[in-house]
Order: structure tokens, then sequence, then C-alpha cells
């Protein structure tokens, strides 16, 4: 085509078509060749007699990516959740893409770790599997999610390390590729991921870290780029009462897209090629959560502006408050 003809038509193609706005089910690739919605909804720290509601209502609502872990004590009702809304037509499991963790008490027991969340999901498989942190804790301490020492630090495992738990979860996957389909890791940090890689087969599909603009962890998200791991954001809101709502840069451009901070906080990881994780049970904010926007070039130098005024991590590791980790929890090395 004639170059004069083809900037012609693409100067009279509307906005619209060339840069379609991107929606909660933007299929994003992975390295497995599958693909993850770019959004999902969050179950951490839902309570009990709320999971199974806002599951059912996201879902309802158009929502495939649910994200889910062990260790959040709330998988048997999002099991429930899930036997409804399939029982009822509104979907088929393959339609969904659902995420569950292997937690630290279980690193020695990983295809027990796995049994035990597919049977409280009542799923016949999980579509990824994360290691949910490279700290493994001792499966037969005082406390089945959170042992601790006489001193009242955790109890870590020092008999394994995480490298040996991502070589088990590899055993997994070809052993049992129908319970699982990809796997990964969460809260891993460049240090962890160069160790892990130097020894793993597989390289991991993604890598969930918390995410926002208060945290870009722009090292971590680049070499994960590098490597073809893909990135999950959590806590992209920040936490309850997050400074980030009233942040001068996200209302500027909430303003400019008319839009609010919410939907720019969420938008801002999908200009960043990740997925990213909202959690409510409020079915208005599941509702609201799916609006998402096109970030531009002026909007994300906008926002990754903020971290400058200081970085700010809202969710600590379960080794103690301001231990260092990802780098060296408690001190304690366990990157070998």
């Amino acid at each position: 085509m004639n170059p004069s003809l083809a900037n012609f038509i693409l100067s009279k193609t509307p906005k619209s078509i060339l840069h379609p706005a991107p929606t909660m089910n933007t299929a994003i690739p992975l390295n497995t060749g599958a693909t993850i919605p770019a959004l999902g909804l969050g179950t951490w720290q839902s309570a009990p007699g709320e999971v199974k509601k806002a599951v059912v209502h996201a879902i309802e609502a158009g929502y495939r990516h649910i994200d889910c872990a062990f260790c959040y004590q709330n998988e048997d009702e999002v099991g429930e959740a899930l036997q409804d809304v399939i029982s009822r037509g509104i979907v088929k499991r393959e339609d969904l893409f659902i995420t569950s963790k292997l937690w630290c008490t279980f690193h020695t027991r990983v295809e027990e770790g796995l049994q035990k969340s597919l049977d409280l999901l009542k799923t016949p498989y999980v579509d990824l599997y994360l290691m949910h942190w490279p700290v493994p804790m001792n499966p037969k301490g005082n406390h089945p999610l959170f042992p601790k020492l006489e001193d009242g630090s955790r109890d870590i495992d020092h008999s394994t390390t995480h490298v040996q738990t991502w070589k088990n979860l590899e055993k997994l996957i070809q052993t049992h590729p129908e319970r699982v389909k990809a796997i990964g890791v969460a809260n891993y940090s460049v240090k962890y991921l160069e160790k892990l890689l130097a020894q793993a087969t597989i390289v991991p599909a993604a890598n969930q870290i918390e995410n926002h603009p208060l945290l870009p962890q722009q090292e971590v998200v680049d070499f994960c780029k590098a490597k073809g791991i893909h990135i999950t954001a959590y806590s992209p809101l920040g936490s309850t009462g997050s400074p980030l709502f009233k942040d001068e840069a996200v209302n500027e451009v909430a303003k400019k897209h008319n839009v609010g901070p919410g939907t720019v906080l969420l938008s801002y990881h999908l200009a960043r090629n990740s997925s990213v994780l909202a959690k409510s049970v409020t079915p208005a904010r599941i509702d609201e959560n799916r609006k998402l926007i096109v970030l531009d070039a002026e909007d994300m130098q906008k926002l990754e502006s903020i971290h400058k005024n200081g970085i700010t991590r809202f969710v600590y590791p379960p080794f103690g408050v301001n231990c260092g980790f990802p780098d060296k929890p408690d001190g304690i090395d366990l990157s070998g």
C-alpha cells in the first residue's frame, strides 16, 4: 500500500478502533500458550458468609478470573459459589480462570496442598497454582498455617528451600496436568527469581505481587517481562483508607477521563500489560471495578511519578512486620 494512503487511512481511523478500550476479560497471554483475563476478583480477607455471594455476583456480572488461596481459609465458600453458577448454567468450568496458591507449611507436601484446594474449590483443576511465598514453614509446627517458635518468631523450615519446592511443583504439572494447567510464584523479588530460574526447567507462568503507583516494583516487572513471566497485581488500590484515592496525580487523570480514582488505579496495570485483582464483597463495588479505560503516555507518566515521594508497602509478609522481605525475612537469607 502507498505509505501516504496508509497514513491517511490511519489518520481517519477512530481511536476507539486503533486503541480499543480494555475490558475485564481482555485475554493476556501466558508463556504456556494459555491466556489470563485482565481483571480478577480477589478473595483475600473476604469474611465467612460473604465470599460465596461475592463470587456468585461477580461471575453473574461477567467476571471470569477468580483468585483464591488455601491460606485465605475461604476456598470452601468459593467452591460453593462455583458449584452454584456452573449448576445453573451461568458458566462452564472451562469458561473460568481459577488461581490457587500453595501455602508455606505445604512446601514439602505440594501434591497434598493442591488436592486440599481442589477439594475445597470443588473443581477438578486449577488454571494457575502459585507458590504463595518463597519461605517454607514447619509443616509439623504448633499451628497448621502460622507456626511459631517459643520466642514468637515464625517457625521456618530450614530443611528445604523454595527452589526445591519449585522442583516439586514442576513434577506436579508433569505428572498431573489434568489437575493443574500452569504453575507460578507470588511475592518474588528479582533475587529470588534469579535463584529459581538458575535451576528451573519450567519458567513460572506468573509472579503475583503487591503492585500500585506507590509500589511499582519496576525492577521486578521489567525482569519478569524479559523472562516471559506474567505479572498479576494485588492490592492495586492500596489498602483501606489508601492515600492513593486522594493523590493529586490520580485524581487529575480521573478527572481527565471522567472516571473515579479506582478506575484509574485498576487501568494502570492493564497499561503495563499486567492482570489485576480487585477484592470486594460489595455488589456495587464489584460492578464498578469492571470499568477499565485506556491510559495514554501522559497519564502513565503522572502515575509513575507518584512513588518518587516515597515507596509504600501495604501488605507485609507473615514473618513479622517490617522484616525486610523479600530479601531477608527476619534477617534470614532463605534464597538458597
